[in-house]
């Protein structure tokens, strides 16, 4: 999030310190939200403002889009989303952070278009986010991935660093002249289309893992064969498919201009 100066930044800090200073313990002031504290989780590491706006462009958020970050910080990139006229959501167990966040968006006139929950992000509902960011860590990455992949077809995520491993990134960017916390990975959760299905008089066979597939339509295998969220693409005999899957069944045009289709057996 940019600030016009320094003064809305210190006053939301102020805000967050007169907060603290009414708690009852005196170790209150000691909560007050430092770069590189440790969490549940992760450590609070702030993402650099170019980044933000650059995980953001590769997930193509846009005022049709409900951002939820993970992990949300002092609300940086949900202040971004929303002021691309994205709905936003953080997720933050941090409850001075979660305060931060809001004096920022309050600060940023972007409250309206933004919440923030204190809450566990392995526990927190995911199913409303049409876009997910995230800047947590390995482990932690690695831990979301059975819930990324159990999201709506077509779902973007976008992790500062760290990668999803074992699930190719379908898009990385890395920013110039950038030496720590420098890439940007985006997936989309692919539709699940393992299995047989019968295209025509013969049987498509395809083996699925994460976006990649490969198989045969008949006796003729496929090559290029891929899902990005609903949309599946594949090569047979040289002849190019485009398609959409909805359930159990998918359709779309070749490349010779043909229609298919195809149900699930």
């Amino acid at each position: 999030m940019r600030l016009a100066n320094r003064l809305p930044l210190r006053l939301a800090m102020l805000a967050v310190l007169v907060t603290l200073a009414q708690a009852s313990t005196p170790l209150a002031l000691a909560d007050v939200p430092k770069v590189g504290q440790p969490g549940k989780d992760v450590v609070w590491v702030p993402t650099h403002e170019t980044l933000v706006e650059k995980m953001l462009d590769i997930a193509q958020v846009t005022s049709e889009d409900y951002v939820v970050d993970l992990g949300s910080g002092d609300g940086r990139i949900v202040i971004a989303a929303a002021q691309r006229g994205a709905k936003a959501h953080g997720i933050e167990y941090n409850p001075n952070l979660v305060a931060l966040a809001a004096a920022q968006a309050l600060e940023a006139d972007m409250a309206d278009r933004v919440t923030f929950e204190e809450a566990d992000l392995f526990e927190a509902d995911l199913s409303r986010a049409t876009v997910i960011t995230m800047f947590v860590g390995q482990r932690v990455t690695d831990r979301l991935r059975p819930r990324f992949l159990e999201l709506e077809p077509g779902t973007r995520v976008v992790s500062n660093t760290y990668a999803i491993r074992g699930w190719p990134a379908d898009r990385t960017v890395t920013l110039s002249g950038c030496t720590r916390w420098c890439r940007a990975h985006l997936w989309v959760v692919p539709a699940e289309v393992e299995g047989t299905w019968r295209l025509g008089d013969q049987d498509l066979a395809l083996n699925q893992r994460f976006q990649l597939l490969n198989g045969r339509l008949g006796p003729s295998r496929i090559t290029d064969a891929r899902m990005e969220g609903a949309e599946i693409t594949f090569t047979v005999d040289g002849v190019r498919y485009v398609g959409t899957v909805a359930g159990a069944t998918m359709k779309g045009t070749r490349d010779d201009g043909a229609s298919w289709s195809a149900v699930r057996r």
